[in-house]
């Protein structure tokens, strides 16, 4: 396995303007990840629990077409599979959650499979994973565990939600998950409120003193400040029209670690993972929109040959 991505997945239900009808897909950040990174060729399975209702099958039906081994998934006899939904309006999207006592909320450090874990070049995982509930937190620092002992490298979102915990928890949290993890995929908004400062430049340096190995700071329309050993490089953004960001950090997390697999090279990852992510957005909903590897590609290739991104 490549990749084993941990966290929560959930059935979304997007409504592209007011008083329109809900389009029915699906979410949750690592999810998301395992997905992208799959549709950019990468062997990848994902670690959590779902209910054993309607959505739950939904989800397993989704990984198994998209590639992604669910053999890492608990089915929960008597819980429920998360559910959102998403708005849209002249401030961006917005969400709303039913997630409350969720199944992966319900996850448990003795649900791991360690022999699978044991198995995984990298393991990928997100603050959100660690804020649904504490048991889901050790989970995620009991995962860790396993790979970093097998060698395997691991992957952080510092995805940052608010509404799951207060921002003291979650500094205190992200800040002893950063110096366990070879890669930091933090989001330029977020990481101003964990890290309290402003430059990019300042927050990537931050990290990397904590003790990350690779940070790959994404800066929305500005693309993505890459820093490790060698030094820093920011990679230009692509311009696209945005249709729903919905999905466009996990894009780039499963992008950017299914091209450092392969290359383990940073900086052309980083480069993967911005177009993939400039893609992304061009749809609505997390999943539909996640760019394969060929369209990834060729708007690489568009701009190398100095053609337009659209």
């Amino acid at each position: 396995m490549d990749l084993l991505c941990l966290g929560e997945a959930m059935v979304e239900f997007n409504q592209a303007s007011t008083g329109e009808a809900y389009r029915q897909g699906f979410g949750g950040d690592t999810s998301n990840a395992a997905i992208a990174a799959a549709r950019s060729g990468a062997r990848t399975g994902y670690v959590s629990a779902t209910g054993d209702d309607a959505f739950g099958d939904m989800l397993h039906a989704l990984w198994r077409a998209e590639g992604v081994s669910d053999a890492g998934v608990r089915r929960m006899p008597g819980a429920e599979t998360g559910i959102y939904f998403v708005t849209h309006g002249a401030e961006g999207h917005a969400f709303s959650y039913r997630r409350t006592g969720s199944a992966a909320a319900r996850m448990a450090p003795e649900d791991l499979d360690p022999a699978l874990l044991r198995q995984t070049r990298a393991l990928h995982v997100s603050a959100i994973s660690q804020a649904i509930s504490a048991s889901a937190c050790d989970t995620v620092f009991a995962a860790i565990e396993v790979v970093r002992d097998a060698g395997g490298l691991i992957s952080y979102d510092t995805n940052l939600r608010l509404s799951l915990w207060p921002l003291a928890r979650a500094r205190a949290i992200i800040t002893a998950t950063v110096p366990l993890c070879d890669i930091l995929l933090p989001g330029l908004d977020d990481a101003r409120q964990i890290t309290g400062l402003e430059a990019p430049a300042e927050i990537a340096n931050w990290f990397r003193a904590r003790g990350a190995g690779i940070v790959a700071l994404t800066l929305g329309g500005d693309g993505v400040l890459v820093a490790d050993a060698s030094g820093s490089d920011l990679i230009a953004p692509h311009k696209v029209a945005a249709v729903d960001a919905t999905g466009a950090g996990d894009a780039f997390d499963g992008a950017f670690l299914a091209r450092y697999l392969e290359t383990g090279d940073a900086r052309e990852a980083a480069r993967y993972g911005n177009a993939a992510a400039a893609l992304a957005v061009g749809g609505y909903g997390a999943v539909a929109p996640l760019p394969r590897r060929a369209e990834v590609e060729a708007l690489l290739a568009r701009r190398e040959g100095g053609g337009p991104d659209v």
